[in-house]
């Protein structure tokens, strides 16, 4: 398979790892921080898959569609615990995780 044709799950995974880099780092600031703790773990865990997933569809790996299956599955935690918390960071974060979903789970049915 050709790089052009991961280019939508890249940048989607791409606008991911942005997202919950940016979430984890706010979510550290709020004034209750054991209430954002799950949240936190999951957007590094997220952050860390979508960046490999990046890495493996820019290469072109035998391996990048199996990957993508369990980027989805990641994804998909992290945006669901996001989506709980009001704050705009979480909130960006849920729809930049939710669209990687979506992305991923094309890729893994290729």
């Amino acid at each position: 398979m050709s790089h052009e044709k991961y280019e939508s799950c890249i940048e989607a995974c791409h606008g991911c790892v942005v997202a919950c880099e940016h979430c984890a780092t706010a979510c550290l600031h709020e004034s209750d921080t054991k209430a954002m703790a799950l949240c936190i773990e999951l957007d590094r865990d997220c952050a860390d898959i979508c960046s490999l997933a990046v890495r493996l569809m820019s290469r072109g790996s035998a391996y990048a569609s199996k990957f993508c299956a369990l980027c989805a599955e990641v994804c998909q935690a992290c945006g669901d615990e996001c989506a709980k918390h009001k704050v705009e960071h979480c909130q960006q974060c849920a729809t930049a995780c939710h669209k990687c979903v979506d992305e991923c789970r094309k890729m893994a049915n290729m």
